[in-house]
Formats: C-alpha cells, structure tokens, sequence
C-alpha cells in the first residue's frame, strides 16, 4: 500500500473500514440531530408565526441554513453509500477499489450544486459568493453541516426560550391585572380621577403591546450570554416586565390603603373630631386663663391666643362628604393629612395654654415657697420674730392681690427669704459643737 495520490497514500483495508465505521457513526449522530432539529417545538411556533423585526430577518437565514442542510446530508448520505457499496464489492478489496475509497473517503469527492446554497440563500464558508458547484471532503461537510446545525439551533433554542418564559407570565400579570382593576373600580380608583387609576391603565397599554412584541419578535427581548459558544446560551428579557410587575404592586398597595380607609374611616373621622374638639377646648381654657391672668398679673406680657383652625373643620367636613360619597381613594390622603394637621393642633393649643397660664404658675410657686418658709421657721421657734412677720406680710399682700407684680413679689420673698437666714445664722451655737448650728437645714 505504499501507492500515493492527490489525497495521500492509499488507504489499507483496515483504514478503510475504521473511517467507514466512524464516518458511519458520524452520519447517525447528525441525522438525529436534524431530525430533533426538525421536529423541535421551536422550530415548528417558527414556521407558523407571523414575525417582525431581528427574528423575521433572522428565521429567514434559518430556514435557509436547515434547507442546505438537508441537501448537504444528502450529499454526505450519497457519498457514504458509494464507499460502502465499493468496499462490498469483494471480500478483500482490490488496489483499483482502495484508491477509489481513498479519494472518496478523503479526497474532496462530494459536490454539492451551487444551486442548493442559493436556492438556500447561503453564503459559502469563506463567505464569498457561490459558484456552480462546491466540492467537499466528507469531514469538511461534517465540520459544515455542524456549523450549520449549530447558529440554527442556537436561533431556535433562544427564539422557544423566550416564548417559553414571558408570555404565559404576561398573561398571569395581565390576570392580576384585570382583579386590581375591578377592585380599584369599586372603590373609586379610576382613569383621570386617581393617580393610580392613571397607572393601571398605562400598566394595561404596556403589557398588551409587550405580549405582540414578544410573539412576532421573541429575539428581541433575547440577551446572549457573554463567552458562551453553546446554543442558546443566554437569557429571555424582562427588563420590561419587572418594571410594569413592580408599577403593578405599587398600585395594589395604594388600593390596599384605600381599602383600609374604607373599612375604619368612621372610626378615624370620629377620632380627628374628638382630638379637634378636644384641642378646641383647650385653646377655650387658655383664653379663659388669659383675661384671668391679664386682671390677676400686672406688668407681665401674656400671648395672645388664637382661635380654631376654620380650615381644619372644612376638611373635615369634607372627609364625611368623602365617606357619604363612598369616594375612598379622595378620603385615604385626606385622612391622613388630617390626622396629622390635628395632632398638631392638640399640641399648639397646649403649648398656648401652658404658655399664658405661665405667670399663674409663677404666682403658684411663690406662694408655696413663701409658706414654705414661713412654717420652718415657726418650726424652728421663730415665729414671733416681728422683723421677719412684717416681710412676709408685706409679700404675702403682694402675691395676694390683684393685680400681682411678679418682679416685685418675687423680690419681696427674696426680702423674706434672706432676713430669715440671717436670723438663722445669728443663733446661738449648740454646747459641745465646734461651730453654729447651720439652721438653713429644715432638719436642724
């Protein structure tokens, strides 16, 4: 076997056989995967859908390749045939019969007709424009008919893909959809009059134009995956279904608040009237305790008090309105701006009347402290002391009068307060002690 041709030295019996069985082995695997190509679900909802944009231009070019690969297996199955049909021929293969299977086992000895790839709209391997004919080897239309099989598949798969994925959760998204809509309708939440009303039906327009675009474009919302060379390797879109996903939930929680409204929006009205009147009352009182201080206290500055928020009982008003009408999605913001401008009320009116009862209080204190000192030093054995009864009379007639000067009451306590340490202070030491007794000590 040392003879030599074009396609290199003459292939021996046994070499002959292996590359039969192994070609052979070649020819079933691509068979089954053309024939799974062929009837892959893909495939098939490609055949029959209307499509647009990058999948129409791009089914196009699949369609062509799953023809020319079909006539290049043909070509292959042909081929491999011939070869087997010569090697049967006898037993033990002639020279004549081993340089023929050489050149077809080998050689380039498949043609293909240009007509196929054109018919089939594909460009050669080189990318150059197809002539009459092309001659392969047998492992170049392997090595073809894989490249072929793969950018087909690799559309086919990422085409079902998608269709696999975001349909049937647009329709589910469009269901839940269709249940907010109708709650929102009957608690008022509707186009033009809610800004969520206006949401659903942006929300409503997006999924019903995703859902055909999706159909008749499936590769558009298709995302390769970065250094992946396997078919179909990548990712469907949903960019734009997990944001409308996410408008819809912001949606379903602003018709759950409003349902809340609905369920204890008397209970709450009754609450804002209570914490109203309640700060109405109050700021009653702190006028009340105004003139009473303004004829009590001389020469003290009192706050003026202001009268209810008229405002306040007009949006009250119109939270019942809201709540007779049954329209909720108005009561919801409405109510809850209320109760916080209430509480807010409440404690103005307590600050105003803390603020203008404040001399009382002071009138309060001096007294006490004036009483206070009074009784200790009656306990102390110097209640007849007639410097010390004269002060506190003369502060007692000032706190007790009206109107009272403060500053100079509080003075005249201090008077007190003073004389009354200094008597303290002047007392005999106690026998047997090192120093005075120190009689500021209530306890001493």
């Amino acid at each position: 076997m040392g003879d030599t041709g074009p396609t290199g030295p003459v292939m021996d019996r046994d070499e002959v056989d292996r590359a039969l069985a192994r070609l052979g082995a070649e020819h079933e695997a691509v068979e089954t995967s053309l024939l799974a190509l062929q009837d892959h679900a893909g495939r098939r909802l490609l055949e029959g859908a209307g499509l647009t944009g990058v999948t129409a231009v791009r089914w196009s070019a699949a369609e062509a390749s799953i023809t020319l690969l079909w006539a290049y297996f043909d070509a292959y199955t042909g081929a491999l045939r011939t070869a087997r049909e010569i090697r049967s021929r006898r037993r033990w293969s002639s020279r004549e019969d081993l340089a023929e299977l050489t050149e077809l086992l080998r050689g380039e000895a498949v043609t293909v007709a240009g007509s196929t790839a054109a018919a089939a709209n594909a460009a050669t391997p080189d990318g150059s424009p197809g002539r009459l004919s092309e001659r392969y080897s047998l492992a170049a239309l392997v090595d073809r008919m894989n490249q072929l099989y793969a950018t087909s598949l690799d559309m086919v798969v990422a085409a079902d893909a998608v269709w696999s994925a975001l349909p049937a959760r647009i329709d589910l998204l469009a269901a839940e959809l269709q249940r907010t809509r109708k709650l929102a309708h009957s608690v008022g939440v509707r186009p033009g009059e809610h800004p969520s009303g206006d949401d659903l039906e942006r929300i409503t327009r997006t999924l019903t134009r995703l859902r055909e675009q999706v159909v008749s474009d499936p590769l558009a919302f298709w995302r390769p995956a970065e250094g992946s060379s396997a078919p179909g390797g990548g990712r469907p879109d949903t960019t734009v279904y997990d944001r409308e996903a996410r408008a819809l939930e912001e949606v379903r929680r602003e018709i759950d608040a409003v349902l809340a409204v609905r369920q204890d929006a008397e209970q709450r009205i009754v609450r804002l009237r209570d914490v109203l009147s309640r700060a109405d009352r109050t700021l009653a009182e702190a006028r009340t305790a105004r003139g009473e201080v303004l004829a009590k206290i001389a020469a003290t500055e009192v706050p003026v008090v202001g009268g209810p928020p008229i405002v306040l009982q007009e949006q009250l008003a119109a939270a019942a309105e809201y709540r007779r009408h049954a329209q909720w999605h108005r009561l919801s913001p409405l109510l809850e701006s209320l109760e916080e401008k209430a509480e807010d009320e409440l404690l103005r009116a307590r600050e105003s009347l803390t603020a203008v009862t404040a001399p009382l209080a002071v009138r309060a204190e001096l007294r006490g402290r004036l009483d206070a000192y009074k009784a200790k030093m009656a306990r102390l054995g110097h209640a007849g002391d007639p410097e010390l009864n004269e002060k506190y009379e003369k502060a007692r007639r000032m706190l007790w009068s009206a109107p009272c000067d403060l500053r100079v009451a509080e003075q005249a306590v201090l008077r007190y307060q003073h004389a009354a340490a200094d008597v303290l202070g002047s007392a005999r030491r106690v026998p047997g002690q090192g120093g005075p007794v120190d009689r500021t000590d209530p306890g001493a």
